[in-house]
């Protein structure tokens, strides 16, 4: 799957979310949920590792949500980079990949 494909279709659900939600996805909107997932992603890890409380879930199921959480980060990344026009292929081919040998 293409990231721009993956944009257009998390570009949807993310407004239905919001229209189900009753909020505006404005600017700030987009980077605060971003924040909001990797402090999600931190706390995960933070279990992951053992440096953070269970919570009563199991090694699989913190394991499992740890994973689950790099989506979300993910996901969220590129709906905030489609907000703001941003093409991350490109992006990163002059940024990343500019260096490979």
């Amino acid at each position: 799957m293409d990231l721009e494909t993956l944009s257009e279709r998390l570009e949807k659900l993310s407004v239905r979310y919001g229209e189900r939600l009753g909020f505006e996805r404005d600017p700030d909107w987009f980077l605060l949920k971003l924040q909001e997932e990797v402090g999600e992603l931190t706390q995960a890890y933070l279990q992951h590792t053992g440096r953070a409380r269970s919570k009563g879930s199991t090694p699989d199921q913190i394991r499992d949500t740890f994973h689950q959480e790099f989506a979300d980060v993910f996901c969220q990344l590129l709906l905030f980079a489609k907000q703001h026009d941003v093409d991350l292929p490109a992006e990163i081919e002059n940024k990343w990949l500019v260096y490979e040998v």
